[in-house]
């Protein structure tokens, strides 16, 4: 998600791991970026990660500072950043409350059911969430970038 609105939902293939070369190539250069260039047209945006190890690769995080309009690196990054993640505990727990409300028989039913909720999320939703994290950026500072009880 993004403070405009939703962005893309990329599926990962069962038993595909996610090493650098995979991220950058699949993630972030055929996916992320164009999808940028278009939602964005040319404004200003910034890009953040969390720690996951092919986030933090040299060859990823020195892609992110060419080609990102504004990046912040692993570096600048708290190394327990998980409160800093806004979707991890409000969008997600609601895509898969909506999505799993019912059993699926397969993996391509779940995708579609992930597909389909993840389009029906209102803005209004992505609003609270985004409104409501600057008091959980405060928190973190307050707690000199630990994590932060909820």
């Amino acid at each position: 998600m993004c403070a405009s609105g939703k962005t893309l939902m990329i599926f990962v293939d069962p038993g595909v791991k996610i090493y650098k070369d995979y991220y950058l190539k699949t993630i972030l250069e055929d996916a992320l970026l164009p999808w940028a260039n278009s939602n964005f047209n040319g404004r200003p945006w910034t890009f953040q990660q969390d720690s996951a190890p092919a986030h933090k690769a040299k060859i990823v995080q020195a892609w992110c500072k060419s080609e990102l309009s504004d990046f912040i690196s692993a570096e600048e990054w708290p190394a327990s950043s998980p409160d800093l993640n806004p979707p991890d505990y409000n969008l997600w727990s609601h895509l898969e409350s909506k999505a799993c409300a019912t059993s699926h028989p397969n993996l391509d039913s779940l995708k579609a059911s992930l597909t389909r909720e993840w389009d029906e999320i209102d803005d209004a939703l992505l609003r609270l969430i985004i409104d409501a994290f600057p008091k959980q950026l405060r928190a973190v500072v307050s707690a000199k970038g630990g994590r932060i009880e909820k």
